[in-house]
């Protein structure tokens, strides 16, 4: 037997879900398993077949480290034509990020009433850190 068996917890780990939830999907038929004892073990052709996906190697979950950032930066006293500046230059910079898969969101709103301009910013630390930069040199000047 060369499949691998995983348990009922190991299987509600990966997919990041409760034990009650996958021993649910067991005993409704949506998730194939076999009863060893008094356990449940689906196998690993079963689990790819359930999540689509192919279930990852080795006995551990394999997590990657990923760290955002939401911004919202709010700046009074703002005229039409630096509100535009800035959402000009933040637009233009998020589309040349720097590829490490973490795209950068960039939202602006204006309000003309209040000469309020707000930002919001959500992305990966670095590039973040470098949009926020550039407002401050758009907004010193």
């Amino acid at each position: 037997m060369t499949d691998r068996l995983y348990s009922v917890e190991e299987v509600a780990e990966r997919l990041g879900l409760h034990v009650r939830t996958v021993r649910g999907y067991v005993r409704d038929g949506k998730l194939p398993a076999t009863r060893i004892g008094k356990q449940y073990r689906i196998t690993r052709a079963d689990l790819e077949a359930f999540t689509g996906l192919p279930a990852p190697e080795g006995g551990s979950v394999a997590r990657q480290r990923y760290s955002e950032v939401s911004s919202i930066i709010e700046v009074d006293a703002a005229d039409p034509a630096i509100a535009d500046r800035v959402g000009t230059l933040l637009t233009a910079a998020a589309g040349t990020g720097t590829g490490q898969g973490q795209p950068l969101r960039v939202q602006t709103f204006y309000d003309r009433e209040r000469a309020r301009l707000k930002v919001i910013l959500v992305g990966g630390l670095g590039d973040t850190a470098r949009l926020l930069e550039y407002m401050e040199g758009v907004l010193a000047s």
